[in-house]
């Protein structure tokens, strides 16, 4: 019977160097697949850009003229996460680990950052219940002045810095309120090689534990 592979999920604020760890974490765990038994990790992006409703969320984040309801880009993140569920369960059900670059967390905070009434932390969770739920979340933070000496910076509708710091409070929330375990908080301010290595120590535990059935998001 293939043992079922940790879903692991990068979030992290933007210019945290999320992408960055995520292909080195990649690369990491397939290094160690003769000794875990696992096929080659994946690594999944969102939003994902690819589909339909990612287009739609791509044309947002790159025009500062569109115009949607934060109600309605919320649910549209939502909706790209669902659509790629099915693929998710079965890499991981097939002995694929899977990273993930950005989750639902980002989605949650980004537009609880808004601070739109009604648009709580408990309204943004909601249309995410029942999705795949990560083994494992590290919280890539980093502080105002390292994420906007990062080339980019600002490129896109919510990077301002304001906004990002209603954004970095929300995710010290959902961290804080986690249950045990299933959150890490690194910082990353350090090196790109000082970071990887303590995003590996968190992950190498989970690739070597029999894992459950997948977990749902409550």
């Amino acid at each position: 019977m293939t043992r079922r592979a940790p879903l692991i999920l990068i979030e992290g604020l933007d210019r945290a160097g999320k992408s960055s760890q995520c292909e080195i974490l990649i690369k990491n765990i397939a290094q160690l697949s003769n000794e875990t038994g696992f096929q080659e990790p994946q690594l999944l992006k969102f939003p994902d850009r690819t589909t339909a409703i990612g287009q739609m969320i791509n044309s947002y984040l790159t025009n500062s003229s569109e115009s949607l309801s934060d109600q309605a880009i919320h649910l549209l993140f939502s909706a790209n996460r669902w659509e790629v569920a099915p693929r998710l369960i079965s890499l991981l059900e097939s002995g694929v680990p899977v990273v993930l670059d950005r989750y639902v967390y980002s989605g949650i905070a980004f537009s609880a950052a808004k601070e739109t009434p009604g648009m709580t932390l408990d309204w943004c969770r909601n249309p995410d219940i029942g999705l795949p739920a990560p083994d494992l979340t590290i919280f890539l933070d980093v502080s105002e002045e390292v994420a906007q000496s990062r080339g980019g910076y600002g490129q896109e509708r919510y990077e301002k810095l304001e906004f990002q710091r209603k954004v970095r409070q929300q995710f010290h929330t959902l961290a804080t309120t986690a249950p045990p375990g299933q959150w890490t908080v690194v910082s990353a301010d350090h090196s790109i090689d000082a970071v990887s290595t303590q995003i590996l120590a968190h992950v190498t535990p989970l690739l070597t534990t029999q894992l459950g059935p997948i977990q749902k998001l409550k």
